[in-house]
Order: structure tokens, then sequence, then C-alpha cells
């Protein structure tokens, strides 16, 4: 065989590879040569479709820029910053109530309420009557037994409604909805007293010092005579009770009267009307009921407690 045969055939012939060619990035995906430019407008649908197109925020961070809160909104309001004001204006006031007034009537301390609860017991070795004054403001009552105060009344009416539930206890009739109707026919009865005096002042047009919550505490004065019947009702029977009770409904009279009396007719002499004019015998017949109404009461909430 031929030499230059045999050498074709001993050796294997070399596969001719087509050359790679690199494509420049600019040119992927262009289906126009002549094209300058991209056209990525479908790539941004899909990309808004898959909700990569949010609106940057503000940072620049890429990130989607968080829409305003209801609250924010409603701050921004004018009207609304209007009325924050307001209800500041609102609270500032009703502070300023309270260390006026409440703090007044709750100015008390041992002696005072010591001296306080044997005047309600025992009125008639009472002399003095008279508020007594320091630049034209009433003392604090723990200055002057005569003044009237919060703290012995909302006690007495705490420890009223505990003793109403001890009572309903020992004779088996105790249930939460019963005490509740106690307390709340208590503050009913409180809360009308109240009010039908407030009306009988401005009818009678009497011009008197003497304020809401003042009445509320002489008011509430009468508790401590409930508790008195009651508790010797439970010790003594009935017996006990309508003797104490008894002695506490007169005694609560005759305090109201002495008291009243300063703060109603009192004025009346002030103004220059008649004793015996038709509108002092008005104010008179006020007095007269406000304080009559304090024992009836005073049986009223008390004598189912006792059998």
């Amino acid at each position: 065989m031929h030499p230059a045969g045999l050498a074709a055939a001993g050796t294997p012939r070399q596969r001719k590879w087509p050359s790679k060619r690199r494509i420049p990035v600019s040119q992927l995906g262009m289906a126009d040569p002549h094209q300058l430019f991209d056209d990525t407008s479908s790539a941004q649908n899909s990309a808004q479709s898959r909700g990569y197109g949010a609106q940057r925020g503000p940072s620049g961070l890429g990130y989607p820029a968080a829409s305003a809160s209801p609250q924010a909104a409603f701050l921004a309001d004018p009207v609304s910053n209007m009325a924050m004001a307001y209800g500041s204006s609102l609270a500032a006031q009703g502070k300023e109530l309270v260390d006026k007034n409440l703090k007044y009537y709750f100015a008390v301390d041992t002696l005072y309420v010591g001296r306080k609860l044997g005047l309600l017991f025992f009125p008639y070795l009472h002399q003095d009557w008279e508020v007594q004054y320091q630049q034209d403001t009433p003392v604090a009552p723990r200055f002057d037994v005569n003044a009237p105060d919060l703290y012995i009344p909302a006690m007495a009416f705490i420890t009223y409604i505990l003793v109403a539930g001890l009572a309903l206890g020992t004779q088996d009739r105790f249930s939460p909805d019963l005490l509740g109707l106690q307390a709340s026919s208590a503050l009913a009865w409180l809360t009308l007293e109240v009010l039908a005096i407030l009306l009988s002042l401005y009818l009678v047009t009497v011009n008197t010092d003497l304020t809401t919550i003042d009445l509320v505490a002489f008011l509430g004065y009468k508790y401590v005579g409930m508790i008195g019947g009651v508790v010797m009702g439970l010790l003594f029977g009935k017996i006990g009770y309508y003797l104490v009770l008894g002695w506490c409904c007169v005694s609560i009279f005759v305090f109201m009267i002495r008291t009243l009396r300063l703060k109603i007719l009192a004025e009346a002499a002030a103004e220059g009307v008649p004793v015996r004019g038709a509108r002092n015998q008005l104010r008179m017949y006020l007095t007269m009921a406000v304080a009559a109404a304090q024992p009836l009461l005073m049986y009223w909430l008390t004598f189912h407690l006792v059998r």
C-alpha cells in the first residue's frame, strides 16, 4: 500500500470545530440590528404586574413609600388640632376644679372626724354653728367642725353598703344583685334629694352660698345614723334598731335645722326680708322639709335589713 495511504489510514483525521465568536452584551436580545435602544416596555409591564414597579420612597433606597396612616391624616387636620386644644383646656379646668373644691372637702384629720361624729350624735350640746371664714374663704374642715366635708359621707356610704351586706348575709338573703340594688337605690335617693333642693331654692329665689357639693355633704351625714341603727339591730334585734335609729333621726333633724338655718335664713336676714314675710316663710318651710326628709329616708333604707 502506498505509504501515503498508510499514513492517511493510521493517522486520525482532525475534526475542525467551528470557531466561537463572542457577542457583545449590548447586542443580546436585539431583534433589529439597526435598533439603537432596547424595547424594555414588556419587561417593565411584567415587573409592575409582579409588584416590582412600586413607587420608590423619598429615601432613594428602593423601598416602596409607606402610605400615610389615618392617624397622621387626622392629626394633620386643623379641626382635630382645635379639638385637642379644647380638650386640653377642659382637662386643665377640671384639674383646677378638683384642686379648689374636692381638696377642701377632704382636708380632714382624726380630731375633726371624732368631733364631727360627736356633733352628729349629740347636736344638742353644740352652741356655735357659724362657719369660720378667713379672707372671705371658709377655713378647711379640720380647723372648723361646722364646715361640711365629703370624707365622712363617703366613708359612711361605703360602710353602710358593707353593713347592709352583712345584715343580708346573716339572714341568708345575700346576693350581689341585691347588694347592688341597695347601693343604687341609696345613690338614687341622694341624687333626687339634691335635685329637689336645688329646684326648690330656685323657685323661692334664695340667694345662698350653698353649693351642690355642700348639699351632698350635708345629706350624706344621715348614713352615719343608718349604720348605727343597723348595727344595733344586728346585735340587739328590732328593739335596739328602733331605739338607736330613733335617736339618730332626731339628732340629724336638729343638725340639719341648725345648719341650713344659717345657710338659708341668714341670707334672708341680710337681704332685709321681714321675718314674717311670705318669702321668708317659704324658706323656713323648705328648711323644715329638708330636715324632716332625712329621718324618713333613714328608716326607708334600713327597715328591711333588720328582722
